[in-house]
């Protein structure tokens, strides 16, 4: 197909293709899935090898935010029954981070809910950076707070901070349709200063939300614009209580499509498998691993996350490698741009919501259940979505 060579040559360049050509890998068939899948990985693996970055989430306070993100379980308003609970201790914080980087991850997100942080929460989450820091020392730390003020991300950076994660969500033309109590020139504005305080940037996107091919093409070419150092790719998870509950638009095979296309235009920053892909990607995870370099390890913010141990067997199987810390995840040139080299995410806004397909279906089917009947395609997969009832905030271990 002379579209997906080209595309190639352009990313192993690190060329920006057009936006008709990204609107192509969009609208290419179920017939040519393969072929996309295979000309994206020639890209992935020039910059990026067969190695996988862990990263894991650890949500310092959930629920309760004043902002209407429609596709928010903690947003204003919503019924979800999710978690809920106030600020972390540091040293909570720091026992929640430990779970994650005995599990392999190299990089630990901390989130928080709300419009952004205020001055004693940026002091609240620097302590617990440096409490993180204090264990382990090679470990990469995000924050995601939401909004911030300026010199707020210079205070974070001067605590250990090595990122910072605000994601765009969806297009600009779209973005009220979204979320009203902030606009999307706010959210740009949050990746500037974070870029600005010397963080690595990391902004992403929301699929499935109801928007077009070419709202999807433009948030992605606005990111390019933008330069993050990592672009993380969620995929709407419909909690029930929100009003973006009855939005099941994603197969797998858009959902694998959508990759690529950011693949594409993102050849050289890494670009993370973030909340939803156990919902929709399901058995087709391992050929996701061919486009994304990174993924969570384990549960999500609200929501629970494919166990550990199966996130681990995967990359396994599918013929990659888990990342070590030893190594830098951005390739040379944009490490010597000033990029640290890493990448953090949420879901958007400091969500990131994921579901579980693995621990408590295998479970049941082990203790002789009968497994459920697969779900026509594209239909709405509700019993995929999991909240999370372990780890931060519980008494209960978290899933790493």
């Amino acid at each position: 197909m002379d579209l997906l060579n080209t595309l190639v040559e352009k990313g192993l360049r690190r060329e920006l293709p057009t936006r008709e050509e990204a609107l192509a890998v969009l609208a290419t068939s179920d017939d040519d899935l393969l072929d996309v899948v295979a000309a994206a990985g020639k890209v992935r693996r020039q910059w990026f090898g067969r190695r996988v970055k862990l990263n894991y989430l650890v949500n310092l306070k959930s629920g309760l935010c004043p902002e209407d993100c429609s596709y928010c379980s903690q947003r204003l308003g919503s019924k979800a029954e999710i978690l809920k609970y106030t600020w972390l201790k540091p040293d909570e914080a720091s026992q929640a981070a430990a779970a994650g980087v005995a599990g392999g991850a190299k990089r630990v997100c901390l989130v928080a809910s709300g419009r952004g942080p205020t001055d004693r929460d940026v002091d609240r989450v620097s302590k617990t950076i440096e409490a993180i820091k204090e264990q382990n020392e090679d470990v990469e730390v995000c924050a995601c707070l939401g909004l911030l003020s300026d010199g707020q991300a210079e205070r974070l950076r001067d605590a250990g901070a090595d990122a910072y994660n605000h994601n765009l969500n969806t297009s600009e033309s779209t973005y009220g349709e979204i979320t009203t109590t902030h606009t999307y020139a706010d959210r740009v504005d949050t990746v500037n200063k974070a870029h600005a305080a010397g963080l690595s940037a990391c902004s992403g996107l929301i699929a499935g939300m109801g928007e077009s091919d070419e709202d999807l093409v433009d948030v992605v070419f606005s990111l390019r614009e933008l330069d993050p150092d990592s672009v993380p790719v969620n995929f709407l998870i419909p909690f029930e209580g929100t009003p973006l509950a009855k939005e099941w638009n994603l197969t797998p095979q858009r959902a694998l499509r959508i990759l690529a296309m950011v693949r594409f235009v993102c050849p050289d920053v890494e670009v993370r498998l973030a909340g939803g892909r156990e919902v929709h990607l399901r058995s087709m995870q391992p050929l996701a691993l061919h486009l994304a370099n990174s993924i969570f390890l384990g549960d999500y913010l609200t929501s629970e996350g494919q166990a550990g141990r199966a996130d681990l067997e995967m990359i396994a199987d599918a013929g990659f490698e888990v990342e070590g810390s030893d190594t830098t995840t951005l390739p040379e040139h944009r490490v010597a741009g000033g990029g640290c080299g890493s990448v953090c995410g949420d879901g958007g806004g400091g969500c990131s919501d994921g579901a579980d397909a693995g621990a408590d279906t295998t479970a049941s089917v082990a203790a002789g259940e009968k497994a459920a009947e697969p779900a026509p395609a594209g239909a709405a997969r509700t019993d995929l979505v999991a909240v999370r009832r372990r780890g931060a905030g519980t008494d209960l271990a978290p899933n790493a």
